[in-house]
């Protein structure tokens, strides 16, 4: 049976030219953690995972143990981090998977002490989060030292890494950097009140992509790297900005949304297109329809703005965009597009000039990551 017309295509061989070029980017000696949470940013956890674990990555990061678990039945074997909090009753779980926890408080460090004794796990590895200035989960720093002792003291237990996140690494405003550079020293000082504790801190890690690129000093052990291994630069810290400060990183876009023109209409001049005729043609056109809507991801705030790429040409898409179609005006006796030719919405076309991610998330007023992961499970996903 032949496959949706709507559907994601996936560059495996894409995701690999990225994992390398951030290897050749922060040095061999540096371990690369890769975020596959949120189904790989929409790209598909298990095919990445295992692309990823063939090329040699030493770490990989979920955020929750159901997909860790997915992972693990899938013949996954490298380290997994999980790195948001999972409810009591999912602990065991976690500790059968090998699931690395963050932990950054007695009461959660004992939920994985316990599990750990049930399932027999010995020096089950965990690692120490410390805020400092996400804001979100962690210790305060002057408490590193005491959490690890904590932890040393269990007799299931060891201190495999320690870790923080960056706020706002991403940006060159002068106020970030600064802010940024705070939040390192106070990693530092972690690190130190650990060490004076008599304590192997394990794995230092605070760069995601971001950092990694741009703060080597931030890169300690091991980075970890998100949007970078899928091909999108983080916010500020773009191609043309590395290549300014003599650091060339090339990277290559894993995913392209596209569909097919399932009908082309003429149109009169006044005819109405789509839910409260919101667009109406201001000449005689043809209108091309998609089979993609919002329920696929296609957002219905995208229009006015998106355009679709087909033949090398970008068309805008008119009038609302439905919940499974959406209409697109290609122009007056427009031989060029016809019926079953390939849209694309954001990625790579053959022809150049394709909408990216980054377009997309500047119209909805966004991030990439939202527009990659808000790809629904309905899109069927094709691996090259």
């Amino acid at each position: 049976m032949r496959m949706r017309c709507t559907k994601l295509i996936i560059n495996l061989a894409d995701l690999r030219h990225n994992f390398f070029e951030i290897k050749k980017t922060v040095g061999e000696k540096i371990k690369v953690c890769a975020s596959v949470k949120a189904d790989a940013y929409g790209h598909g956890a298990v095919n990445c995972a295992k692309e990823l674990e063939s090329c040699g990555i030493d770490f990989l990061a979920v955020a929750t143990v159901d997909e860790g678990v997915e992972l693990r039945k899938n013949g996954i074997k490298v380290p997994i981090l999980m790195l948001s909090l999972c409810c009591p009753e999912e602990v065991r779980v976690a500790v059968k998977n090998n699931l690395t926890p963050l932990v950054f408080d007695e009461e959660y460090i004992d939920l994985f002490e316990q599990a750990a004794a049930l399932e027999n796990a010995e020096e089950f590895s965990v690692h120490l989060a410390v805020d400092s200035g996400m804001g979100r989960i962690g210790c305060m720093p002057e408490r590193s030292g005491i959490l690890a002792l904590y932890i040393s003291e269990k007799p299931h237990l060891v201190l495999g890494g320690i870790c923080t996140h960056f706020a706002c690494a991403d940006s060159l405003e002068q106020t970030d950097v600064d802010y940024t550079l705070q939040q390192l020293e106070k990693f530092n000082l972690a690190c130190m009140s650990v060490e004076k504790a008599g304590i192997n801190p394990g794995i230092k890690h605070c760069s995601s992509s971001a950092a990694a690129l741009n703060l080597p000093s931030a890169n300690f052990d091991m980075i970890r790297a998100g949007l970078i291994l899928y091909g999108y630069y983080p916010s500020q810290i773009t191609e043309n900005y590395l290549a300014s400060t003599g650091r060339k990183v090339e990277l290559k876009k894993v995913m392209t949304f596209q569909t097919e023109v399932v009908a082309v209409r003429p149109f009169k001049k006044g005819q109405s297109v789509s839910y409260g005729h919101t667009w109406t043609a201001n000449e005689d056109t043809l209108i091309a329809v998609l089979p993609v809507g919002y329920a696929d991801g296609l957002r219905r705030s995208f229009s006015p703005g998106i355009k679709v790429c087909i033949n090398g040409k970008l068309y805008p898409v008119c009038g609302r965009i439905c919940m499974d179609q959406c209409m697109v005006n290609i122009g007056k006796d427009n031989a060029d597009v016809k019926r079953w030719d390939t849209a694309v919405i954001f990625g790579t076309c053959p022809q150049g000039n394709a909408m990216t991610a980054d377009d997309l998330a500047v119209l909805d007023s966004t991030i990439s990551y939202e527009i990659m992961t808000g790809i629904s499970k309905r899109v069927p996903r094709i691996y090259l």
